[in-house]
C-alpha cells in the first residue's frame, strides 16, 4: 500500500460567531484538490433561545457554492431572486460566474423547536474553468430522493455532484468531478473511483483507515495520482468522498471572490464596496467589504 497516501490535512477550527468550522481548503501551497478550492465543515451545533446561523448577504464571483447538510436546515436566498430551504441529504448547487449575491439563515420555525435549532454540514466550493469564470449566475435545488445512491457491502453513498461508479448526479457542473457522501458500517471497505486524476477522503464523524494508518474526523487524505485509493471504517463513520480533473491554472481567492485573474477580484471588491451587485429580494442587510 505504499505511495497510496499523498498527503493528509487536518480542518483548521474558525469561529464564526455562534458556531464553529473546521476549514480543510484551501490550505497553505495546496489550493485545490480536483476544482474543490474551499471546504468547510460546520458544526454540528445547537443553538438555544431562539438563536440559530445567520449568514448575512454577500457576493460571490467566479466559483459554484455547494451546500450540503447532515442535520438542522437553512433557507436560502440570492439576488437571482431564489428562496429556497434545504434539508438534509439536499443539495444546492449555486453557481455564482459573473457575480451573485446570498443569504443563508436558520428559518424562524427551526429557532422556535422546543430543542433548538441545529447544524451540521459541508459548505465547498468548486473553482470554475477559466471559460466558465463569467459565465450567468445561477441557482439548482436537487432533493435527496433525486439523487443516485449506492448501497453495499455495509456502505450507503450518495452522488452530490459530478460522476462516479457509472451514474450522474443532476447538479450541472463544468468539468470532471465526483462528490460522495458516504454511510459507513464497521468494517465497510471503500474503493475511490479511479476515472479521477485527483482524489480526497474526508472524516465528518468516526474513523478510517487508508493504507494502515486510522484517520479521525476532522482529516482530509488526499491520495496520489493512479493509486489504488480505498478505506476501510474501523467503526460506524461518515466521510465525504471528493476529486476531479486538475484546475485549470491557479485562482486568486480575496474574501468571497476566486478568480484566475487579480484584476478581476480588484473589480469585484469595487463593485461590492459601491452597491453595482444586485439586491437580495426579502433579507436587506449585509456584510461588508472587509478591509485590506
Amino acid at each position: 500500500m505504499k505511495g497510496v497516501v499523498a498527503r493528509v490535512l487536518e480542518g483548521r477550527p474558525r469561529d464564526l460567531g455562534g458556531f464553529s468550522v473546521r476549514r480543510v481548503l484551501p490550505a497553505g501551497r495546496l489550493q485545490t484538490v480536483g476544482p474543490f478550492i474551499f471546504f468547510d465543515h460546520m458544526g454540528p451545533a445547537n443553538f438555544a433561545g431562539g438563536g440559530g446561523v445567520d449568514v448575512r448577504p454577500h457576493p460571490h464571483i467566479g466559483l459554484a457554492t455547494v451546500t450540503y447538510l447532515f442535520d438542522g436546515e437553512f433557507m436560502h436566498r440570492d439576488s437571482l431572486g431564489t428562496a429556497q430551504l434545504i434539508r438534509p441529504g439536499d443539495v444546492n448547487w449555486m453557481v455564482a460566474g459573473r457575480g451573485i449575491v446570498h443569504s443563508e439563515r436558520t428559518p424562524p420555525e427551526s429557532r422556535r423547536a422546543a430543542a433548538g435549532a441545529t447544524i451540521h454540514g459541508i459548505q465547498t466550493w468548486v473553482a470554475l474553468p477559466q471559460s466558465r469564470e463569467e459565465t450567468e449566475p445561477s441557482f439548482e435545488h436537487h432533493p435527496a430522493a433525486t439523487l443516485p445512491e449506492f448501497h453495499g457491502g455495509g456502505a450507503a453513498m450518495r452522488l452530490i455532484a459530478g460522476d462516479a461508479f457509472g451514474k450522474r448526479a443532476p447538479a450541472s457542473v463544468y468539468s470532471p468531478m465526483f462528490y460522495l457522501a458516504a454511510t459507513l458500517e464497521p468494517g465497510a471497505v471503500v474503493a475511490l473511483p479511479d476515472e479521477h486524476a485527483e482524489r480526497a477522503a474526508y472524516v465528518v464523524d468516526g474513523e478510517v483507515e487508508v493504507a494502515g494508518e486510522r484517520h479521525a474526523a476532522g482529516h482530509m487524505v488526499l491520495f496520489e495520482a493512479g493509486a489504488e485509493a480505498s478505506l476501510a471504517a474501523t467503526g460506524r463513520a461518515t466521510v465525504m468522498l471528493l476529486g476531479g480533473a486538475p484546475l485549470d491554472g491557479p485562482r486568486h481567492i480575496w474574501w468571497n471572490f476566486v478568480s484566475s485573474s487579480a484584476e478581476r477580484i480588484e473589480r469585484a471588491k469595487a463593485d461590492w464596496r459601491e452597491g453595482r451587485f444586485a439586491a437580495v429580494p426579502g433579507d436587506d442587510e449585509r456584510i461588508p467589504l472587509p478591509d485590506g
